[in-house]
């Protein structure tokens, strides 16, 4: 993510596509209410993210887990977790995991893969992504031998299950356009086998542009992954949906948006008026591009520990995790995003 400063202020809007809150005694069948309303692959879901953020040296370790967890403890943590997603956002059905190098290489892989079991076993689609080191964050491979080591274990073991999606790389800053697909040539060369519907090609920059990927004729049948965040500019509702227009161009069937999110800790109201607030502006016009224009959404985060973006809240300890919706305007405004 980038860091920015919101500057001035923006005349006021008002929501003119607000959804109805979500009562207490809806009942929603998670897997049947979203399959025709959203966009690529029926995608809809959160990230599980790292306290740390996955940007990190050594093992990834999305919050609630930890380093000395079994298979047997991750498998339970997760579908503690995971069980709150779909509780409390009804209509989730995708979660994006992260992986790197040393968390697929070494003794982690072995716990960890309890966590993408159990979402496999609740019927949820997990998406797969390579994030590099904190100490080599340049938007680029870290290892290129450890990276095609990393994938070849992963899809060894999940390339033939529908459900599991793969990312090769999370927001490839580093490399120019002809350098990248040249990354992305070579991994659909490597797992042939891999169903390209389910493999997920981040755009340009920090995944910020996935329109000159999904020209490139080598990945018609990929899906293509996308970014956009608040911080990065101050702009009308209306201005933050044309922007959106603008970064997916005519490949909103096959684009999934795997990183939006805004403060939900901070008390903001994202089904009210839009007034001169930037996050709710964005919030707005994010969700109504994704569900007038059919395209998939991941929110940052569903859960990371510490992070005012995360829209659910952990508690509880051991294995009995409970999870807290931290902004029901903003759930409200996820799943409408959804097609809910």
């Amino acid at each position: 993510m980038l860091s920015a400063c919101l500057m001035g202020c923006e005349k006021k809007e008002l929501i003119t596509e607000t959804p109805p809150d979500i009562g207490k005694t809806e009942v929603i069948d998670a897997q049947k209410a979203n399959v025709e309303s959203v966009g690529a692959a029926g995608i809809a879901g959160v990230n599980w993210a790292d306290g740390r953020d996955n940007f990190v040296d050594g093992w990834v370790i999305p919050s609630g887990l930890t380093a000395g967890d079994n298979y047997t403890t991750v498998s339970a943590k997760a579908n503690a977790i995971l069980t709150g997603f779909q509780n409390n956002m009804p209509g989730v059905n995708t979660v994006r995991l992260p992986i790197n190098p040393p968390s697929v290489a070494e003794a982690w892989w072995g716990a960890y893969t309890g966590a993408i079991d159990r979402a496999l076993s609740k019927n949820m689609k997990v998406i797969l992504a390579c994030w590099e080191s904190a100490s080599s964050h340049n938007g680029t491979i870290d290892d290129t031998t450890q990276f095609w080591a990393m994938w070849q274990t992963v899809v060894n073991k999940y390339g033939s299950n529908a459900n599991v999606y793969f990312e090769p790389m999370n927001e490839p800053y580093g490399y120019t356009l002809a350098q990248l697909t040249t990354i992305y040539a070579e991994w659909l060369s490597r797992y042939p086998n891999v169903s390209k519907g389910r493999i997920l090609l981040g755009g340009t920059g920090y995944s910020e542009n996935v329109t000159a990927v999904g020209a490139d004729s080598r990945f018609s049948s990929c899906l293509l992954s996308l970014h956009n965040y608040a911080f990065w500019a101050t702009r009308t509702q209306s201005a933050w949906e044309a922007d959106w227009r603008s970064r997916f161009g005519s490949y909103a069937s096959r684009t999934v948006v795997t990183e939006y999110g805004a403060a939900m800790t901070t008390g903001k109201n994202y089904t009210g008026s839009v007034g001169s607030d930037n996050e709710i502006a964005y919030i707005v016009g994010s969700t109504n591009v994704f569900r007038n224009d059919k395209v998939a959404s991941v929110y940052w985060p569903g859960l990371r520990d510490n992070d005012s973006y995360s829209i659910q809240n952990r508690g509880g300890s051991g294995t009995n995790i409970t999870l807290t919706t931290t902004n029901q305007s903003g759930l409200t405004r996820i799943r409408y995003g959804w097609g809910l």
